[in-house]
């Protein structure tokens, strides 16, 4: 491996707590946006989803994947032209990788790759004691899941974000306010059966306390794409809250909790989530000020 992708190994390795699997994957995550922004992938694509709060917006937890939209909807858009840029510049820093498309399903919007490193291989390239390498199986795979929304809702915002290390590079991202918008959109309607994604109650209540407002043209425009929103006027800023109001009413914190404690450092920080809880973070919400 590269020294400069050895160090932000160590770097990664240290923040996640001696935690050489995270650490691999985020160097991998960083390594795969260099590349993609070193090809016409951003004039098209911006950046969103755990990864992107992570990166862009110093997100405490660890986020398995890397999330994209269209700008525009783009049915023609395809994944697969860009696969060899990635697996170049993952060449250029010293990583052996295999990368599959899987393309989309009729049935669904979204454009899907993966990106699958030696664990074993590349902590002994980054220079890992032995003691550490023999602790993890020979086969054992790093993963990075890579998602193209191609058919995004619309009235998103966009932001030209820099990324420092291995080099600095740029990518297009959503703003902060349509971010929450799409945070808003998965804490009221992802999940599946009584399953609960607790990393998106996460990352909600993350962006209320850093006082980031809500982008409300975008949350009606996904909310509408759903077919749960049919009003003829405008979702008001009232509304809103009373639909997360209601579903906090219906959440299982407990089963929340355990889904997001393994990707926080310290589990013990959620041991105040609660309905009471999540009220009092839905009072803090803001909204853009043409919107409120």
């Amino acid at each position: 491996m590269r020294e400069a992708s050895v160090q932000l190994f160590e770097e990664y390795l240290e923040k996640n707590q001696g935690a050489v699997h995270r650490a691999l994957a985020e160097t991998i995550q960083v390594v795969a946006l260099l590349g993609l922004s070193r090809t016409d992938f951003f004039a098209h694509a911006a950046f969103y989803g755990g990864t992107a709060l992570r990166l862009l917006y110093n997100l405490d937890r660890f986020s398995e994947d890397l999330d994209f939209s269209m700008v525009k909807p783009l049915k023609a858009f395809g994944l697969s032209s860009y696969l060899d840029s990635l697996r170049d510049e993952m060449k250029a820093f010293g990583f052996t990788v295999e990368i599959e498309n899987h393309g989309k399903t009729m049935e669904s919007p979204i454009e899907s790759a993966f990106i699958k490193a030696n664990t074993r291989l590349h902590i002994i390239k980054a220079g890992a004691p032995d003691a550490i390498a023999r602790r993890i199986h020979r086969n054992a795979l790093c993963k990075v899941k890579l998602e193209v929304d191609i058919d995004p809702p619309p009235e998103a915002a966009f932001d030209i974000r820099y990324i420092d290390d291995p080099v600095p590079f740029s990518v297009r991202a959503y703003s902060g306010p349509a971010m929450l918008a799409g945070k808003i959109d998965a804490v009221l309607y992802r999940g599946w059966q009584n399953r609960v994604k607790g990393r998106d109650w996460y990352d909600f209540a993350f962006l209320v306390r850093k006082k980031v407002p809500l982008l409300l043209a975008h949350l009606e425009a996904r909310l509408r794409q759903r077919g749960v929103y049919t009003d003829q006027t405008p979702l008001s800023a009232d509304q809103c809250k009373k639909m997360i109001a209601r579903r906090i009413e219906s959440v299982d914190f407990e089963s929340a909790r355990a889904d997001v404690a393994a990707f926080v450092s310290d589990p013990r920080d959620l041991d105040v989530w609660s309905g009471d809880y999540f009220h009092h973070v839905l009072s803090k919400l803001q909204f853009l000020p043409n919107q409120a």
